[in-house]
């Protein structure tokens, strides 16, 4: 699945993604560590991949990369 990457915390190495209907999703550190990425930027494209949240919660993301053509 393809987003766009909105907030990005380096310290915490958590964020957020705007999903491609404009839905917020957040992520920890634990999807971004999974990518292999030292950096993010507000506005890149990115590749994620989520699975069913706990109770409801919609998306977990588990894994954030950049978007590869």
């Amino acid at each position: 699945m393809q987003a766009t990457a909105f907030t990005y915390d380096p310290e915490t190495r958590s964020g957020s993604v705007l999903l491609d209907d404009g839905t917020p999703v957040e992520f920890g550190a634990e999807a971004f560590d999974a990518g292999g990425l030292r950096l993010l930027r507000p506005g890149q494209r990115v590749r994620i991949e989520a699975e069913p949240g706990t109770s409801g919660a919609g998306l977990r993301i588990t894994l954030v990369t950049l978007q590869t053509f």
